[in-house]
């Protein structure tokens, strides 16, 4: 099992040279309300070498799949062919709050699109009509999508960041890899197991399939402490929008804690983002992250690597710290991992 890192736009550099140096096999970069994926991967491609670059998850309601094929050929051009271009189809607040797209159908919405991403990357003129996607629209006859791109992969991998069972099953069908988000060691196994069924729709074999969980990290003696570390970035990300919709507050859920994710709303709705943190059970951070001592988190690994994931990444964007306590989280986990 390797091990990644999920980076944090403002020290993206120093913490992917950091992580190179360490061994680490792939850098990811998110994409919500503080940074787009793109951006940071272009500053994170020119400051190392050899560590692969993957976005954690470019969302699809926020670009044309055009815009995400030339976006992708891009950056892996320009990274030496280090590219993973992880893609995700967001939650209804997001996608229609944001950007203005309605979210029905998603799973027929990610099919068309990674549909149209993988034939541009081939560099042949495109044509879709699909339910949702249509090149050209408007029954004009208009210049065909066609990426003059070089230097990229054609088949460059594509991630699909899954949440519910059909979508993991849709991953395993149509998609190189899975992201997963805030998941215990047995909801990596539980994944693993409607991915393969998507994967034998497709006929092909789990080993050659990327199982990454972005699990969050705090490094202290003390458990307690290092779970206080990640309270606020819990609290925030299930406090967005909707707590019936909320991706963050269904995982909660499905893990036993429907009764924590009522009062987290409340105090939002209140506007006590304190007291939102502060109510996010040590139970529901223990079960979904890397907590305490290199020991500690060692065995957490080891239980990630047995559950079926073929890599780890380190959320060093979650805990409540500064650069230096973001590097001492990269250097501990893999003196864990090794």
């Amino acid at each position: 099992m390797e091990l990644a890192v999920n980076l944090i736009f403002s020290d993206a550099a120093a913490l992917a040279e950091r992580a190179e140096e360490l061994g680490y096999e792939l850098a990811l970069a998110p994409e919500g309300y503080r940074s787009d994926a793109a951006s940071v991967l272009g500053l994170v491609a020119g400051r190392t070498r050899r560590i692969a670059l993957g976005t954690c998850a470019m969302q699809i309601p926020a670009r044309p799949p055009a815009t995400a094929a030339l976006t992708a050929a891009t950056l892996d051009s320009i990274s030496g062919g280090r590219l993973r271009l992880g893609l995700g189809v967001s939650n209804p607040d997001v996608s229609e709050g944001w950007y203005g797209v309605p979210f029905e159908r998603p799973l027929e919405r990610t099919r068309e699109y990674v549909e149209i991403v993988r034939a541009a990357l081939r560099g042949d003129p495109v044509t879709y009509q699909g339910r949702h996607f249509r090149l050209p629209a408007g029954g004009r006859q208009a210049a065909p999508l066609h990426l003059y791109t070089a230097g990229h992969r054609p088949d460059l991998p594509i991630y699909l960041a899954a949440v519910g069972p059909a979508n993991l099953r849709l991953a395993g069908e149509i998609a190189d890899g899975w992201l997963g988000a805030f998941v215990s060691p047995e909801a990596v196994a539980d994944a693993c197991r409607h991915i393969e069924r998507g994967r034998a729709r497709r006929g092909g074999e789990l080993p050659d399939f990327a199982v990454i969980p972005c699990v969050p990290a705090a490094v202290d003696t003390d458990p307690g402490e290092a779970a206080d570390r990640l309270r606020g970035q819990y609290g925030y990300l299930m406090g967005i929008g909707d707590r019936d919709t909320n991706i963050y507050c269904g995982l909660a859920r499905r893990l036993g804690f429907a009764e924590a994710v009522d009062r987290i709303h409340e105090h939002v709705a209140a506007g006590d983002h304190a007291a939102a943190a502060a109510a996010v059970p040590f139970e529901l951070i223990n079960a979904t992250a890397l907590l305490g001592p290199t020991e500690r988190i060692a065995a957490r690994l080891a239980e990630y690597r047995d559950a079926g994931a073929t890599t780890v990444s380190i959320m060093v964007s979650a805990a409540d710290t500064d650069l230096a306590g973001r590097l001492q989280i990269l250097e501990t986990c893999a003196a864990a991992a090794a």
